[in-house]
């Protein structure tokens, strides 16, 4: 292969290199001073291009692919605010563990706080939301520097998909000329044949890097083993995972030699998908009117992010029990303190040997279980009874009626706490995402897209309508990248979750301020994106028009209209008919 120049030499090597480490896909958004690295990618025969027109949206869409797919599709943009447009995605990366790879193109070093046009100060521009910073060498054809950019390369992605996994930032400056016009002398007539390892790198990567993962010692696992052993009552709590982690499988080993419900939020990958019994409904029934008259558990194994429902996080910290926080990295993921023990190992590995080591020694008892079991069936009966219109419902209808297997995709704000209540465990294999490492609402559309494009099962996204409106302009990738999805947009005008706080009780400036009523009629982003958009107003008429969504070919866009001070009381309503189930 001929070089034209140096960076064309020095962009095609790079992406050579991602090639032969399993890079399979990319997101490229439109700018000047990063034609090399675009030219490279586009021309790369075994790299999927992913084409969006801004920045937000790409890194918002490759950051949805990363949560399905565990590896990182690179994201590639030119200088100056461009690259700005990648934090907020970045900053989702950082916080949910999720691996990505940032190319950021850059004015050369003499340009940098010249005065130059479209010239930021893209040095470590994203701070400690990243897991490693690597400004390049400029390029040249030279053997030992194209050896460094592969096994620069080699390192970027080693600590994207480290434990833990997260974003890493390259930044390429680039001389003129940009494209592959053919520049005499720049690359030395037969470099490729005379320099090869540096020109064609390796038969596979440059430099293999082989991923350990964290264990105790066999001592450290029996004294936890017999802490286990040794409790009447114990609780497993799989929290948000954008991979069920442990396994379902290791997770179900656990329960059954313990004996240990499963408490399972909709984002741990266990809600769904198991054989056996899983407590979904604790949202409404974990509250001290409750729980007060019910024994503390004894343990409690903590798998995972800290759960969506405060309502859990609440109970836990209630407890006097000893609750072990099982983080592969370490983590101190835990904002309520309470936990006793920090166990540094591969959850599944983890819950795989000590399974193993108690080996039927199951802990709790039944009548342990059974409140879980008469709580669950309480909740959930009470569920199935209720025909209200709220939002609640049109969650509990899209758990019950997504496909198997489907990805589905939640909006932060409350459809995340409507499935976490109201989303009943089933065995069907649902893929339940969503961005709760910083938990914005920015870039939901252009995730959930990203998710979609990896996997060929159905994707369901449900939004609000504030979200839906944040990220219209990520509707664009339905078309420009060959997604289809059933797209669930409740629209309650508004900020809904506001309910929820104190801050109703004060008007205003609660109306203006914070439920901020928009009045805006979505109908047209049909003809705009090119989507089908259909309007319902009753929890009937949304099943219906879901299901015939689901084996439709195309996007469909299902708006169903609520009332957010409704849906708030009709939650409230529903709890307390189970407390008082409960506690009667």
């Amino acid at each position: 292969m001929s070089h034209p120049n140096r960076n064309t030499l020095w962009a095609e090597t790079f992406v050579d290199e991602l090639a032969k480490a399993g890079i399979d896909a990319v997101c490229l958004a439109p700018g000047s001073r990063s034609t090399p690295l675009t030219v490279a990618f586009a021309t790369h025969d075994s790299i999927e291009v992913f084409s969006h027109l801004d920045e937000r949206s790409a890194a918002f869409f490759a950051l949805g692919r990363a949560k399905r797919t565990g590896k990182p599709t690179p994201i590639v943009c030119t200088s100056g605010t461009a690259a700005a447009n990648f934090h907020p995605a970045i900053i989702e990366a950082e916080r949910a563990r999720v691996p990505m790879l940032v190319c950021t193109a850059d004015r050369p070093p003499e340009l940098r706080d010249s005065g130059a046009n479209q010239t930021v100060d893209q040095e470590k521009l994203y701070g400690d939301a990243v897991r490693w910073y690597a400004d390049l060498a400029e390029p040249e054809a030279e053997q030992r520097k194209l050896r460094y950019l592969r096994t620069t390369t080699a390192r970027a992605l080693g600590s994207a998909t480290g434990t833990p996994p997260g974003p890493v930032h390259l930044n390429f400056p680039f001389r003129k000329p940009l494209e592959p016009t053919d520049v005499s002398g720049d690359v030395p007539e037969n470099f490729e044949d005379e320099e090869s390892l540096a020109a064609s790198g390796r038969d596979g990567p440059f430099v293999r890097v082989s991923q350990g993962v964290p264990e105790l010692d066999s001592a450290q696992l029996a004294d936890i083993a017999e802490t286990v052993s040794n409790a009447e009552r114990g609780l497993l709590v799989a929290g948000p995972a954008d991979a069920p982690t442990p396994t379902r499988t290791a997770l179900a080993k656990l329960a059954d030699e313990t004996g240990f419900p499963i408490i399972a939020d909709p984002l741990s990958g266990h809600r769904f998908g198991h054989d056996r019994p899983v407590v979904g409904g604790y949202d409404s029934y974990l509250v001290p009117e409750v729980t007060d008259d019910w024994p503390n558990p004894d343990i409690v194994l903590r798998f995972g992010a800290s759960p969506t429902s405060k309502v859990l996080r609440n109970y836990l910290e209630r407890t006097d029990a000893r609750q072990f926080l099982v983080d592969s990295a370490g983590g101190w993921r835990e904002a309520t303190f309470t936990a006793t023990d920090l166990v540094v190992a591969d959850p599944t590995r983890f819950a795989r040997r000590l399974a193993g080591e108690l080996a039927g020694e199951g802990a709790s008892g039944e009548e342990w279980t059974s409140r879980f079991e008469r709580a669950e069936a309480h909740h959930w009966e009470l569920v199935s009874e209720s025909d209200a219109h709220f939002e609640g419902g049109v969650l509990a209808s899209v758990a019950e009626l997504a496909p198997d297997p489907a990805t589905l995709f939640v909006s932060n704000s409350m459809p995340v706490r409507d499935v976490d209540r109201f989303g009943k465990p089933r065995s069907a294999d649902v893929t339940v995402l969503g961005n709760r490492g910083a938990s914005g609402i920015d870039g939901i559309v252009s995730s959930a897209l990203g998710a979609g494009s990896a996997t060929d099962d159905s994707l369901v996204l449900v939004t609000g309508d504030i979200a839906y409106y944040h990220d219209m302009n990520g509707l664009l990738a339905l078309a420009r990248c060959g997604v289809d999805a059933t797209i669930v947009e409740i629209n309650n005008d508004g900020g809904g979750i506001f309910h929820m706080l104190p801050i109703e009780s004060f008007d205003p400036p609660f109306t203006g301020q914070f439920k901020t009523p928009h009045g805006l009629d979505f109908e047209a982003t049909g003809d705009l994106y090119d989507l089908d958009f259909d309007r319902v107003e009753t929890l009937s008429a949304f099943r219906e028009r879901f299901q015939a969504s689901i084996d439709r070919p195309g996007t469909q866009v299902i708006e169903i209209v609520t009332d957010a001070e409704t849906s708030h009381r009709t939650r409230e309503s529903l709890q307390k008919s189970v407390v008082h189930e409960l506690s009667g």
